[in-house]
C-alpha cells in the first residue's frame, strides 16, 4: 500500500474517532506511524490532508458501493440504485468509519468555510450520482425532479446512517426506511 493512502487511512480513523475541530496533524502522524515531516510533504498544511481526506473517503465510499463481482448477474437499474444506498448501511469497519469521518467533516464545515465548500462539492457530486441511477429507472422524469430526489435520497441516508452509528436505530430499521424512501421517490416520478 502507498505510504500515501496509509496516512489517509489513519486520518479516516482519527477524524472518525476524534473528529476534525481538534485535529492535530501529529495525531495523524503517530497513527499512520510515519513523521509529521513526511505527512506535511504529502499534504502541505492541516486543511490539505483534511480536503485529501475527504477525497479518500468519497473514493473509498464509491469503491464499496458501486464494485461488483465479475461473475455475478447484473442488477436491475432499481437493484443497482438500492444496492448503492444500501451499502452505505453495512456494518463493516470501512462503512463506520468513512460514514463517522463523513459526519465529523460536515459538523466541522459548519465552522470552516473552505471545508464548507468542499463539502458541498461532494455532495453535489454524489446528489448527482443518485439522480443519474434514479433516470435510469424512471427515465421519463425530469432532469429537475431527479435532482430533487437524488437529494432527497442522500440527505435521509446521513440522516439514518448517523442515528444508526450512534445507536438511535438498528440497522434493519435503517435499511427498511431507506428502501421504503426509494418507493416513494420512485412512485413520486413516475407521477410527474
Amino acid at each position: 500500500m502507498a505510504r500515501r493512502t496509509h496516512i489517509l487511512e489513519a486520518a479516516a480513523r482519527v477524524i472518525a474517532r476524534n473528529g476534525v475541530r481538534g485535529l492535530r496533524v501529529e495525531e495523524v502522524a503517530a497513527e499512520a506511524g510515519v513523521s509529521t515531516s513526511l505527512l506535511y510533504y504529502h499534504f502541505k498544511d492541516r486543511i490539505g490532508l483534511l480536503r485529501a481526506t475527504l477525497e479518500f473517503i468519497n473514493d473509498r465510499a464509491d469503491r464499496y458501493t458501486t464494485t461488483r463481482d465479475a461473475d455475478a448477474e447484473p442488477l436491475s437499474p432499481r437493484e443497482e440504485l438500492a444496492q448503492t444506498l444500501l451499502l452505505e448501511l453495512q456494518d463493516t469497519v470501512e462503512v463506520r468509519e468513512n460514514s463517522s469521518a463523513w459526519g465529523e467533516l460536515r459538523a466541522s464545515a459548519v465552522f470552516d468555510e473552505v471545508l464548507r465548500e468542499d463539502l458541498a462539492r461532494a455532495t453535489l457530486v454524489w446528489d448527482q450520482e443518485v439522480a443519474a441511477l434514479l433516470g435510469q429507472v424512471e427515465p421519463m422524469a425530469s432532469a429537475t425532479s431527479l435532482a430533487a430526489a437524488g437529494e432527497r435520497l442522500t440527505a435521509l441516508l446521513e440522516g439514518l446512517s448517523m442515528r444508526w452509528l450512534s445507536g438511535g436505530l438498528r440497522m434493519t430499521h435503517a435499511r427498511a426506511l431507506m428502501e421504503g424512501a426509494i418507493d416513494v421517490e420512485l412512485a413520486r416520478l413516475r407521477r410527474k
